[in-house]
This record gives C-alpha cells, sequence and structure tokens, in this order.
C-alpha cells in the first residue's frame, strides 16, 4: 500500500489543517463593517434621490430641511433594510454559511417571548422612572422632531413602518444576528459577544444624547441576552419592534398632550 511505502508517502491536504487568514472576532468585525455600508449606502441613496429631486439650485438651508424630514429619515430606513439583507447575505455566502441559520432566523417559544415583554416592559419603565426623577424629557426630542415632520409631509404611516419594522429587522440582523453569532465564536464568548455587539447597535444611535445612550445600551444587553436564551433573531426583532412601537405611541400622546 502506498500509506506503507516511504517513497509514496500519503498525500496531506495542507489546507485542511492551515488556520484561517483572520479569526473569528475580526473576520466579524469586517463582514459587520460591511453590512453597516450596506445600510448606509441604501440610506444615502434615498435622500440623495430625494435632495436631487428637489431641482433647481440647491442651497444648503433646503437640502438640511429635506434631509432632517420625516418622509426622507422614514424612506431611507425602510430602504436600509433591503441593504442590510443582500449585504448580510453576501457575508454569509463568503463564510460558506446557510443565511437563515446563521443569522438565527427562526421562531421561538411564547414563554421566551413573555419573558422578553415583560422584562422590556420593567426596563424601560425603570429608565422612565430615572427620567423624570432627573427632570428629563421622557422621549428623545429627535422623536418628536421626527414625528411632527412626518406628519406635515402627510407620512405617519410610513413612519411608523420605517421605525417599528424596518429599523428593528435592519438593526437586530446586524447586531444580534450577525455580530453575536460570529464574535459568540470567538475568544470573546457569550457574554463578550452581548456587550460588544449591543455597543455596536448603541452606536448607530447618534441622534441621541448619553441619558438615551445608557438606555439604548441596556436594551442591547436584554436583546443580547434573549438572542443567547432562545437562538432566535426573529424574539429580538419583535421585541425591538415592540419596544419602537411603544416609544412612537408614547411619543405622539406626549406631543399631542
Amino acid at each position: 500500500m502506498d500509506s506503507l511505502n516511504p517513497e509514496h508517502p500519503p498525500v496531506i491536504d495542507a489546507t485542511a489543517t492551515r488556520p484561517p487568514l483572520i479569526g473569528p472576532f475580526w473576520r466579524t468585525a469586517l463582514w459587520g463593517l460591511f453590512i453597516f455600508a450596506g445600510m448606509f449606502v441604501g440610506q444615502a441613496a434615498v435622500i440623495g434621490f430625494l435632495v436631487l429631486r428637489m431641482g433647481g439650485p440647491i442651497d444648503m438651508a433646503s437640502a438640511i430641511r429635506v434631509v432632517g424630514g420625516g418622509l426622507t429619515i422614514s424612506l431611507s430606513v425602510i430602504m436600509g433594510l433591503p441593504a442590510v439583507l443582500l449585504a448580510a447575505w453576501i457575508a454569509t455566502h463568503f463564510l460558506r454559511k446557510p443565511f437563515a441559520d446563521y443569522l438565527a432566523l427562526r421562531g421561538t417559544s411564547w414563554q421566551n417571548f413573555l419573558i422578553g415583554a415583560v422584562s422590556l416592559a420593567l426596563l424601560v419603565g425603570g429608565w422612565d422612572l430615572l427620567s423624570r426623577s432627573l427632570g428629563r424629557e421622557v422621549t428623545p426630542g429627535f422623536m418628536a422632531e421626527v414625528l411632527k415632520s412626518a406628519q406635515a409631509d402627510g407620512a405617519l404611516w410610513l413612519l411608523v413602518v420605517a421605525f417599528c419594522v424596518a429599523a428593528p429587522m435592519s438593526e437586530e440582523i446586524m447586531a444580534r444576528g450577525f455580530l453575536y453569532r460570529g464574535w459568540s465564536e470567538s475568544r470573546l464568548g457569550v457574554v463578550g459577544a452581548i456587550i460588544l455587539s449591543s455597543l455596536a447597535w448603541t452606536s448607530l444611535h447618534l441622534q441621541y444624547d448619553w441619558f438615551f445612550f445608557g438606555e439604548v445600551f441596556c436594551i442591547g444587553l436584554l436583546l443580547g441576552y434573549l438572542r443567547y436564551r432562545s437562538n432566535s433573531t426573529w424574539l429580538t426583532i419583535v421585541i425591538h419592534g415592540l419596544n419602537n412601537t411603544a416609544a412612537t405611541i408614547q411619543t405622539f400622546w406626549l406631543a399631542g398632550s
């Protein structure tokens, strides 16, 4: 047999034992940046289209008004979703992983849903009480301004779709779906992946001040735990959507009161 013949040693596939050029932490981080870039391009394309659609000479004041308008924000957030899905599919394709399985796009039990919903209510309620005790607004001023702008543009329903459906799906697929999965398989482990993916998600909310940054980060930790507990990104999408829906209703109610 060739395997016992020193003149014909067995052929060893070097690629089978060769370590990957990039470890799971940096591989996940780089592909995460790629997914974020995809979301940014998808949103920026809408903003650019609406600014150019103004026609005539474009002055800075008019451009800022369009960019900060409720219609523009709603459409840009909505269009960010297909961009994130495409970028995530490309990433999982190059990683040779099944798209839905890698991102944990699977259902979960009603028990996990109830645990998530109750935990979210307690967490947000606690932050609301802290906000009132400090003499702060319960909702960010940004939310009220966007709501009023969307109403003026006749795009309130688009804003609801954007904030309560598109944003939770885009952000959860990127943070709890892709980043958590890859980082939890690195030296960070589960706890490190929950913390770091929560920080990455919090950094997307630059429109808020330090106080709401803290609240967003804590919500991210809860969503990360739910992702770990249930192994389901669909659960975090739904809980995230509930949070945004409650925040939208609360802002609408406070703005009208």
